[in-house]
């Protein structure tokens, strides 16, 4: 648990720290698009949070099938991706409360209901163990 939670928050500051660059950083590039902005950010997080959790926190339990690892392991993050945009979308779009704190609380509670859903779904189906290792 202590390394999926540190795995985990790597993560973490890589989606929040991306998405607060490209909506509010200089330029804010995105700063009209913060759903598109979220969903880029944690595209990246979920790439890093892959490599950390297949090479640290899952070894002793990853198979040699790494492509079936990923394609599990991105199936996992796609429905939990909709989690935080959705926060965000809803924060954004329904309530209408926008700036900064609005945006960073709305994800940091995507993100935690997510984060539940991704470790229960990566220790039953991503990496379930068994076989030797490679």
């Amino acid at each position: 648990m202590g390394r999926f939670l540190t795995v985990g928050g790597v993560a973490f500051v890589v989606d929040l720290g991306l998405f607060n660059l490209m909506v509010f950083g200089p330029g804010q590039a995105l700063g009209h698009k913060p759903v598109t902005a979220k969903i880029l950010a944690a595209l990246v997080a979920t790439l890093v949070s892959w490599l950390g959790n297949r090479h640290w926190t899952f070894s002793a339990r990853r198979t040699h099938r790494s492509g079936r690892e990923l394609a599990v392991y991105v199936g996992i993050n796609a429905v939990a991706l909709l989690v935080a945009p959705s926060a965000l979308y809803v924060t954004y779009y329904w309530i209408g409360t926008q700036g900064p704190v609005a945006a960073n609380v709305a994800s940091i509670v995507g993100i935690g209901i997510g984060t539940v859903f991704r470790y229960v779904g990566y220790k039953r189906w991503a990496f379930p163990g068994g076989g030797p290792q490679p």
